[in-house]
Formats: C-alpha cells, structure tokens, sequence
C-alpha cells in the first residue's frame, strides 16, 4: 500500500461493475467516489457495514422525514426501525436486505443494492478494486428516473445526497472501518 493514502475522490464508475455500460450510461444520475482501503481484507459487505450502519442520529432523523414525506406521493419506503437500528449480518444473499436496500447483485468484488419504484430506481454499487499496490473500494450511486417526479426529487436531494454519502465514507475513513 503506498504510504500517502487518498482519503476521498470523485471518478468514474468502475468499468467491472455489472452495472456498465448500460444502466450507468442511461441513468439521469450518476456519481462515484473511490477511496484507499486502509484494512485490505475488507469484503463489499464489509465496507457497505463501515459506512451505512454507522448513520449518526440526526442523519437517521433526516431520513425519516423524509421518507415521510415521499411516503405522501405513494413511494415505498424503508421502514422506521431499518433505518434507527440496521441489523448487520456476516452473510447475505441477492433478494435479502442488507440495511434498508434490497441486494440486486453480490460478488466477492461487488455489492449491489437498491430500490425500484414508480418515479426511479435507484443503485447504490460498491466495488472492490485491487490495483498495483492498493486495494480500494468505488461507492456508486445510479439512479434512473422514470417520469417528471423522479427527475425533480433528483434534482432536489442532489446536493444532500452528494454531501450525506461523502459525509458517510469520510466518518468510515477517519472511524478506521475501511
């Protein structure tokens, strides 16, 4: 592992992910964020468990609100106790929850997770990445909207999207989890 580690970036979607090409190009939102894994031994499961599960309450308060809210317009929500007390579980297999996220997809180099609905699907992925002398982890999210209410809750959870998820990774980095 090289001695300078890179805390946080924004990059592509990794081109391994079963996601590319064609749910990544034809999504109405996308972004990615890499970082250097300080355990290398870590699993998908493992990295998804040190950033999710570990939501501070105010965060965990947010979310509740604002699956309350969405709830209104008829969209499925994660309920109220997956949210204030994740379970976490050393195995998972496609079809179970991990979190409040349904897995799509699960490999020993990707995870996988998300949620369908009437206005979009959304994709969280996170996948393992070895390089020359590092191992690091890509969160992803990909979201495809499918009328004119996903597009404007897209646009308007964007900026607190992007800020809660490198939030979450960089609490994971500087906690040691990953």
């Amino acid at each position: 592992m090289s001695s300078q580690r890179e805390l946080l970036s924004e990059c592509g979607h990794p081109q391994q992910s079963v996601l590319m090409p064609d749910v990544v190009h034809a999504a109405y939102y996308r972004d990615s964020y890499r970082t250097e894994l300080c355990r290398c031994e870590l699993s998908v499961i493992d990295a998804f468990h040190g950033i999710f599960m570990h939501r501070p309450t105010w965060m965990k308060l947010v979310i509740l609100s604002r699956n309350y809210l969405a709830s209104m317009f008829g969209v499925a929500v994660a309920d109220r106790a997956e949210i204030m007390h994740p379970s976490m579980r050393s195995d998972y297999k496609v079809g179970e929850k991990i979190g409040a996220w349904p897995i799509f997809f699960l490999s020993s180099d990707e995870l996988v997770a998300g949620r369908d609905n009437s206005h979009l699907d959304f994709r969280l992925s996170i996948v393992r990445v070895e390089e020359e002398q590092t191992v690091a982890i890509v969160v992803s999210t990909v979201c495809l909207t499918h009328n004119w209410f996903g597009r404007v809750y897209i646009q308007l959870i964007r900026p607190f999207h992007r800020w809660g998820l490198k939030y979450l990774i960089r609490q994971a980095i500087l906690a040691g989890r990953l």
